[in-house]
């Protein structure tokens, strides 16, 4: 699993951090899932998720507010003191005096928020989630065709740059090029995303390093995409039988999840990118019911029925 420092989590969800004295950057987050210590408040930490984000809600304070100063602090103590990572108060409401100086004796970072308690959670579980996902990167080209995401692999000087520029000039949307980092979100979920060093980049033999982003604008890159099929590239190999129906579809295994996969055969005048744009295509049209392959092969069958008749 991937660290995420309390900085992050700051800049990302907008919150106003109360405690600027504690250095965010060492604090780092592993567990992409939260916690209302309403339980602990009133003294029960049996079971306590204490490395998770701890968020005070509207009726945790309205219960802190119930308790003397006495046994509010001593509350306080035993919270903070079981290393939590951090204290996040949502509703814009403020942490009393007495936390926080027990956060700054403690050094646990205190922030606020101004979203709703049940948002603030949803949010940051979304995000943990993908942050703190399972992560393996692969070489290949990630692009967004027709809202698939569309994996492109094969070995190194295929065509899978080229083919990748033809769909930017077609309209698509280029994810990465080269390296692409896949997580694994959800058992049905991968999601692809492109390294911050070759970010927006495609390599071209022959002339070099493009910035897709500079010549074809804003609207021809994509910064993550759920991964929704794939398609390998590979030599033309005449000795070889190709799927030439595609009754059964293939697959390909990341991180224990399985996508959809094409073998593509390559030899000269085949248009790389009507093929990639095809498939997707026919993809999304399975998606919603509909397989040609099977159609044909009822068409068939239908037609033979009826000369044996």
């Amino acid at each position: 699993m991937y660290g995420v420092t309390i900085t992050e989590l700051i800049q990302k969800m907008g919150l106003q951090n109360i405690i600027p004295e504690i250095d965010t950057d060492k604090v780092v987050l592993s567990h992409p899932d939260v916690n209302r210590p309403a339980l602990q408040l009133t003294g029960f930490f049996d079971h306590f998720d204490k490395e998770r984000v701890q968020i005070i809600g509207f009726v945790e304070q309205e219960y802190i507010k119930t308790l003397t100063r006495e046994r509010k602090i001593s509350v306080y103590e035993k919270l903070l003191s079981s290393e939590i990572p951090c204290l996040v108060y949502s509703r814009s409401q403020m942490p009393d005096e007495d936390m926080q100086d027990l956060c700054r004796h403690y050094q646990v970072p205190c922030m606020v928020s101004d979203k709703t308690t049940s948002d603030l959670m949803a949010e940051i579980i979304r995000w943990l989630n993908v942050k703190l996902a399972p992560c393996i990167s692969i070489h290949g080209v990630l692009v967004d065709v027709f809202g698939e995401g569309v994996l492109i692999m094969g070995e190194s000087g295929i065509g899978k740059s080229e083919a990748a520029l033809e769909l930017i000039k077609r309209g698509h949307r280029l994810v990465t090029d080269d390296v692409v980092e896949i997580r694994r979100v959800s058992d049905d979920t991968l999601i692809g995303s492109a390294p911050d060093i070759t970010k927006h980049f495609i390599e071209l033999r022959g002339i070099g390093i493009i910035d897709v982003k500079a010549l074809f604008g804003v609207e021809s890159v994509k910064e993550t995409q759920s991964i929704n099929m794939v398609i390998k590239l590979e030599d033309w190999n005449r000795d070889k039988e190709y799927d030439r129906l595609g009754m059964e579809d293939q697959y390909i295994e990341f991180l224990g999840n399985r996508v959809v996969c094409h073998n593509i055969p390559i030899r000269p005048g085949r248009n790389l990118a009507i093929i990639v744009e095809s498939a997707a295509v026919n993809f999304r049209q399975k998606k919603m019911g509909y397989n040609a392959a099977r159609e044909l092969y009822n068409r068939v069958q239908a037609n033979l029925g009826r000369n044996l008749v």
